[in-house]
């Protein structure tokens, strides 16, 4: 079949560096597709995912699913378009990638399809379908050390890597997740948390009135902390106190600084030991206040960085100084638009860049306003005060980074051109309820809209049902499956008999022919059977895209570079004393892997 050059796509191989031609397939094709993609991944939990990361030591990986959310209008937003708020809030995806995200359907405010230039109000309710492909953790366990049940708390060993809430690309693979599915507690009330990198004790009450217990406690300041780190270089022998205050300048990243306009904190310091071996020092933390990455930024202010901190201690962010002293804080508006890598210029060049929603016409120059990210103006937005020239230096090179770090996918994420709509268009977002019921967050629900229910009609038969994520979904021998497959497999057969174009996002109802009606086992026979994907994109079985979302992969993270020396090791509050085993690169003469 010859395909016009204007049809072709190429994208580049992570492991060849080489250019591969993919031929897109037809708009029904895609919809077809999708549709078995969707029963797949929803009610076929015996059937083999689209996309299943492969096992690395020392990782645990999940694979990607489909996660319906709700939130509410942040004071932030309000007035703002969708899309400028979806692209600086969010930076995993490109630019042009969230335009066609918002374009497919899958997001909804109030419960109508929301589109790239809709504009937020205060209370209104954003629902968006996410295809999550969370980001791999250490295969070391969480240990729960305690549980007092009669007094309704439990108390837990926590890897560093792990985050406490689900928050960003991680849900499952955080803490509180992980106690409920995998321990089995009903329900957390984290009162405080630890960083992601962080490892060590955390004290969760298992009812609301022990939650409510220990918030006083701690913000009465008289709950008790212990720390250990291990910094760079020979800290100091007596007692070192920092008191300087803190601010986070970057949302996104999570980058705190020492700030003048920033909260009070206050840090103990004590050196436990000196290795000459490795030029680091294990030295006791005792934080007085519970500011965000306060231990981390007190000690790079101090000159005493944490040795492994992958932020706080990068001379390739801050330089040779790395922070010591802090930053400049003297306010600039100076600020550049991104630039892909130098290995990425000539792709974008000849492709056209993903971080820029513009075909380079004056004339669509002249029309349409640059969104901040296109400018680099998003640098700062999220800031309570003006950015340093410095700062914004910074957050540039830590954002950079961590592009490289995911193999700058960002600048390689344009494999959806060649796609249709992402979203399956015979799925909607479950309508809001009332405002006065509505809550702030959470997980939305899918349900079938009118099409598919006309379709299922045809048969007499009318299909509501609400959809699952996979870890939910329903098994293959209940009724209400095999019923929802098999009508499901009428919609595709019906399609056949329709116009060659994926059915439009609209509610306008459309006249099915009546087409024969199957038995499930003719029905599960047929989703069985059917390709994962219209077309091969992969050579020599190397899978360098999502089929599903058509996102980059990034490479697996090294399990060493996953958490950072900086342990809690002991609570004190009103229930007792509590405390974990020192870690083990606490060790005297303790080496790693500095490269």
């Amino acid at each position: 079949m010859s395909v016009s050059s204007s049809t072709r796509f190429s994208y580049l191989s992570r492991r060849t560096r080489i250019h591969l031609k993919v031929i897109p397939a037809s708009a029904y094709e895609q919809f077809r597709q999708n549709i078995f993609s969707l029963v797949r991944s929803t009610l076929m939990a015996d059937q083999p995912s689209p996309f299943k990361p492969q096992e690395v030591k020392g990782l645990k990986k999940i694979p990607p699913y489909w996660y319906p959310y709700t939130t509410m209008t942040k004071l932030r937003w309000i007035g703002r378009e969708l899309l400028e708020v979806v692209s600086t809030e969010f930076r995993d995806r490109s630019m042009e990638y969230y335009r066609y995200a918002l374009e497919s359907g899958v997001t909804t405010v109030n419960g109508k399809i929301a589109k790239p230039d809709t504009i937020l109000q205060n209370g209104d309710r954003v629902e968006n379908v996410v295809h999550r492909h969370e980001p791999p953790v250490t295969s070391k366990p969480v240990k729960v050390l305690l549980h007092d049940v009669e007094r309704e708390f439990i108390v837990v060993d926590k890897p560093g890597s792990i985050p406490v809430h689900a928050s960003g690309r991680y849900y499952r693979n955080s803490l509180i997740e992980i106690l409920v599915d995998d321990f089995g507690y009903e329900k957390c009330y984290p009162v405080n948390r630890l960083d992601r990198l962080t490892s060590g004790l955390m004290i969760i009450p298992l009812s609301a009135t022990r939650a409510r217990q220990l918030t006083l406690e701690f913000m009465a300041g008289t709950v008790r902390k212990e720390y250990v780190a291990r910094v760079k270089g020979r800290f100091p022998s007596e007692e070192v106190v920092c008191e300087e205050p803190l601010l986070t300048v970057d949302r996104q990243m999570g980058l705190n600084i020492v700030h003048p306009e920033g909260k009070s904190a206050k840090t103990v310091f004590n050196l436990i030991r000196y290795d000459a071996n490795t030029d680091s020092s294990v030295v006791r933390c005792q934080p007085f206040s519970g500011r965000s990455h306060q231990l981390r930024v007190h000690l790079q202010f101090l000159g005493y960085p944490i040795a492994n901190d992958p932020v706080y201690s990068e001379k390739k962010i801050w330089g040779e100084n790395v922070g010591k002293g802090g930053i400049d804080v003297t306010p600039s508006d100076d600020r550049e638009a991104p630039a892909p890598p130098t290995h990425l210029q000539a792709l974008v060049e000849a492709q056209g860049s993903p971080e820029s929603l513009r075909d380079g016409s004056a004339a669509e120059s002249v029309l349409t306003k640059k969104l901040p990210r296109e400018t680099g103006e998003d640098i700062g937005m999220g800031s309570p005060v003006p950015l340093s020239n410095e700062a914004v230096g910074v957050i540039t090179r830590l954002r950079n980074m961590k592009d490289e770090n995911e193999d700058w996918s960002r600048w390689r994420d344009v494999v959806f051109r060649a796609k249709g709509v992402m979203k399956p268009s015979n799925m909607i977002i479950k309508p809001p309820p009332p405002q006065n019921q509505r809550k702030r967050g959470g997980k939305a629900e899918i349900i079938s809209n009118d099409a598919v229910a006309q379709a299922a009609s045809t048969s007499s038969t009318t299909l509501d049902v609400t959809l699952t994520p996979p870890s939910e979904a329903t098994t293959p021998n209940s009724e209400e499956t095999v019923n929802v497959i098999a009508s499901v497999v009428r919609i595709i057969a019906s399609t056949s008999a329709l116009e060659q174009t994926p059915p439009s996002d609209t509610e306008t109802e459309v006249e099915v022919p009546s087409v024969p009606q199957l038995t499930v086992e003719e029905a599960i026979g047929k989703i069985s059977i059917a390709p994962a994907t219209g077309f091969d994109t992969t050579s020599d079985s190397e899978q360098i895209y999502c089929p599903e979302c058509y996102l980059p992969l990034h490479p697996d993270p090294n399990p060493e570079k996953l958490y950072i020396f900086l342990h809690a090791l002991k609570y004190t509050i009103s229930l007792g004393e509590f405390s974990t085993p020192m870690p083990d690169w606490a060790a005297e003469g303790w080496e790693w892997d500095q490269s």
